[in-house]
């Protein structure tokens, strides 16, 4: 890794890639926040038919970025790979902006999307791990800030676009709402793209060798034509419910397989880092699951059963529109992550930071409690709706979990993976996140209500009881992962005796202060 001249400080660097990575975040969620309950009303689908078709946008919007990370590495630049894909997601944020209620045309917006986060999305956490490569803690507590710049950008957003899309629905058309709403997220993109033209300088130094190579006009032909090719793909899979299942379990059997080829041939030094990996990925799938209910059957749920009122002590404070409740995990996690982030450094420093396989364990135990939060509120329900505060409260303990097993997956990767693999193993990482994306939105229409019910005694229910699974579905995944600590414990320490006898990375002079 080269050094630049004059040096950049660590904290200049990652603060470019953390402010376009929250802009980026703003819009993706401004736009997922709306995309189930905006396809019900809009299209007409009913619920089965709308969960599965955005659990399949989900599953190729994680999928993608194993493509995107081998872009990164080996043909244009992680730094210009991560910045193509910010301008192809503002283009397809945009084309939403067209009034047209078209399903194909919804499904050819999606695969630019899907195609331009593909792009971005391994680039930009690479960059993370480059920066604060060769200390542990700091790639601990790096991710966990760098996941809070995603719910900043989101907790912004998902409070914002469905506002819009009611005030401007209610003024101009409904129509005009929905459309100019998911305009707003292409105008978000156009802000962190300006911003990130401004602070580029910082991250001269930071990327892969082919970002310090001219790029090759017949390469970066053969690029954007592969690409568009796969935004017709993405489209035509999103389109085909059969092929869409198809598609996803095929990607798990390949993932399985790259995984084992590469442990299998991979140097015996590197194969225990390998196999920590492994065990972690399989764990995420598990989590991504729980993670899928928020824009899908949670998100109904608010729909149907939950007073939008907030209250204390019997006076009202306000009222939120059902979308805006999926913004309670963007809110709690940025509450939650430099609370974790002081608790790993504490720890880091009396040698004590617990490993990343314990805060998988803890995480599911996390969101096993939030899960249970709202077969508990429904026992206080009224007229088959349950307090706003439950839903505080049961996002608050997912929230928890998601920090502690997604915000840590891609440390994971930053930690146990060698570093020629590092963009395409943050690609597969998605992947796995990708596959138990749609596992989710199957698991979600187990809560299918049909469309003449309308009575919130009715749904109630049916919402709860696959709560109720998912709590003790989340008590069975926490004694796994506590039954796996030993062995993780013992591959963890196998790759440590192996990393510590690496030669460490050049340091970075820091602008703050005039250090040697």
């Amino acid at each position: 890794m080269a050094i630049q001249n004059p040096p950049v400080s660590q904290t200049r660097s990652f603060s470019t890639v953390f402010l376009i990575e929250m802009w980026e975040r703003f819009g993706f969620y401004g736009m997922q926040v709306l995309m189930v309950t905006y396809m019900m009303k809009k299209l007409g689908f009913v619920d089965i038919k709308a969960n599965l078709v955005w659990g399949a946008g989900a599953a190729l919007i994680y999928v993608t970025p194993a493509i995107g990370g081998w872009v990164g590495d080996r043909l244009i630049g992680t730094r210009r790979t991560m910045r193509m894909g910010a301008m192809v997601l503002m283009l397809g944020y945009a084309l939403l902006w067209i009034p047209t209620d078209n399903a194909n045309f919804l499904y050819f917006a999606l695969g630019v999307i899907i195609v331009g986060n593909g792009m971005f999305k391994p680039n930009a956490g690479n960059l993370v791990r480059k920066i604060y490569e060769g200390d542990d803690t700091k790639i601990d507590s790096a991710f966990t800030i760098y996941y809070m710049a995603v719910n900043v950008g989101s907790m912004i957003s998902m409070t914002l676009t469905p506002w819009i899309r009611d005030y401007v629905g209610e003024h101009y058309g409904d129509d005009w709402g929905w459309h100019t709403a998911f305009g707003v997220c292409a105008i978000g993109l156009l802000l962190g793209l300006a911003n990130y033209a401004l602070m580029s300088r910082t991250l001269k130094h930071i990327g892969s060798p082919a970002d310090h190579e001219p790029v090759k006009p017949a390469r970066f032909a053969a690029m954007l034509g592969g690409a568009a090719a796969l935004v017709f793909v993405s489209a035509f899979i999103l389109h085909n419910e059969l092929v869409a299942r198809i598609c996803v379990y095929a990607a798990g059997v390949v993932l399985l397989f790259i995984f084992g080829y590469l442990i299998s041939n991979s140097h015996r030094d590197e194969r225990a880092g390998l196999i920590a990996a492994l065990v972690l990925v399989v764990q995420t799938i598990f989590f991504f699951i729980f993670y899928q209910q928020m824009s899908t059957s949670l998100n109904l749920f608010a729909q149907k059963n939950v007073d939008l009122s907030f209250g204390v002590f019997g006076f009202h404070l306000f009222n939120w529109i059902p979308e805006q409740f999926q913004n309670l995990n963007a809110i709690w996690i940025v509450v939650l992550s430099p609370v974790l982030v002081f608790v790993y450094n504490t720890l880091g420093k009396l040698g004590r930071d617990p490993s990343i396989a314990a805060k998988f364990a803890w995480g599911f135990a996390a969101v096993a409690i939030g899960y249970f939060m709202y077969g508990l509120g429904a026992r206080f329900a009224v007229g088959g709706q349950v307090s706003s505060w439950t839903m505080v409260w049961g996002y608050g303990f997912y929230s928890l979990g998601e920090l502690l097993v997604s915000g840590l997956g891609l440390a994971m990767i930053a930690r146990y993976v060698p570093e020629r693999m590092g963009g395409f193993m943050m690609g597969a990482y998605y992947v796995a996140s990708g596959i138990s994306q749609y596992l989710g939105s199957v698991v979600a229409n187990f809560a299918h209500v049909p469309k003449d019910v309308t009575d919130p005694v009715v749904s109630l229910p049916i919402y709860i009881d696959l709560f109720d699974k998912l709590g003790f579905a989340g008590v069975a995944c926490t004694a796994i992962a506590l039954a796996m600590l030993p062995m993780m414990k013992k591959l963890s320490a196998s790759h440590a005796d192996v990393a510590a006898g690496r030669e460490p990375l050049p340091a970075v002079r820091s602008e703050e202060f005039d250090t040697p």
